[in-house]
């Protein structure tokens, strides 16, 4: 059923039925790295290429969703899923053995929002009966697509933040599971200009606010409906500027608002200046860490916003800005 401007609510159950997540040796040091199902501390997880680990990381992550949903391969019905090199490479190499129709998404880092968006649009609309939703990120393979190669060794300022290494998948069915997807918001794409690549939570701020706003008057709900707000990759900088941005709009989210990025390193102890980001960000947070809090029953309702900054090296390199987008996904726990 469609609500407000830009978002659904979903009359048939949507379920989360099983959870994986991989990630190597930075996010096993990480508060979450305990959480984490598949650990592999070579970066390059057996392969040659950084691309190649990334690959396999999203065939990690897939086989063993499936294995903890204790169904068939053959059962899944489609695979949503994308990544953040160009053409979709680590999920297409990934993915492709599992002979799986796919639908292949860029969202930037707001990926998981955008494949739980549709996985959970297809599975209410009759379309199918499980179906998986995914990402990934590599912090290698990222540094050599959008800033420079590792062997630069270029200073990063600390409005930085390091992408995560990691993959995160989970299965959406119909029965079975403890977390319901009961409804989405879509963002829009939004713009203020900000054109420091190395300043995404600056960039991604104001999409997420967009987002959460969107969400609360389409449905008519306060920040305090949600036990937690959780965004994808904004880090420390980007949720100052959140929470000041949501203020303006009459909504003050600070008590209930965290972040996948800050959640997933110490920033005081692992180097990572404002926190963790990439596709894989919000999806290994979700898949270890926000989905068994809610299993434990410690959250009821999250609004889960992954967050991604829209721009690539050829857009960069001609001096445009970078466009924001956020994507929510209403999780609760069954009663």
């Amino acid at each position: 059923m469609q609500q407000g401007k830009a978002s659904i609510q979903f009359e048939q159950p949507v379920r989360i039925i099983s959870r994986a997540s991989v990630g190597s040796k930075k996010e096993k040091e990480g508060p979450l790295g305990q959480l984490i199902d598949y650990i592999d501390e070579d970066p390059k997880f057996g392969k040659n290429t950084w691309e190649e680990a990334e690959s396999q990381m999203q065939f990690l992550a897939a086989q063993k969703a499936i294995e903890k949903a204790g169904i068939s391969q053959n059962k899944i019905r489609y695979i949503f899923a994308g990544d953040l090199l160009g053409q979709n490479i680590a999920t297409s190499f990934g993915i492709m053995n599992l002979n799986i129709p796919l639908f292949g998404l860029y969202g930037a880092c707001s990926t998981m929002g955008e494949s739980l968006s549709l996985g959970a649009m297809t599975m209410n609309a009759g379309y199918a009966d499980y179906v998986i939703c995914m990402t990934s990120s590599h912090f290698a393979s990222a540094e050599k697509e959008f800033r420079y190669p590792l062997e630069y060794g270029n200073q990063r300022p600390f409005s930085a933040t390091w992408t995560v290494t990691g993959s995160g998948a989970v299965v959406l069915g119909k029965e079975g599971g403890m977390v319901e997807v009961k409804g989405i918001t879509t963002g829009q794409v939004i713009d203020y200009g900000i054109k420091d690549s190395m300043n995404m939570g600056a960039a991604m701020a104001p999409a997420a606010a967009d987002t959460i706003y969107h969400n609360f008057t389409d449905f008519n709900i306060s920040p305090d409906y949600y036990d937690k707000i959780i965004t994808g990759d904004l880090g420390y900088i980007g949720q100052t500027a959140l929470i000041d941005l949501l203020k303006k709009k009459g909504y003050d989210i600070s008590k209930v608002h965290t972040d996948c990025g800050i959640e997933i390193y110490d920033g005081e102890t692992q180097d990572t200046h404002a926190g963790g980001s990439g596709c894989g960000c919000s999806a290994v947070t979700l898949c270890s860490y926000i989905l068994k809090q809610m299993e434990e029953r410690k959250w009821k309702r999250v609004l889960f916003v992954p967050t991604g900054a829209l721009l690539s090296t050829v857009s960069f390199n001609e001096g445009q800005s970078i466009p924001g987008i956020a994507h929510a996904v209403m999780l609760e726990t069954v009663n």
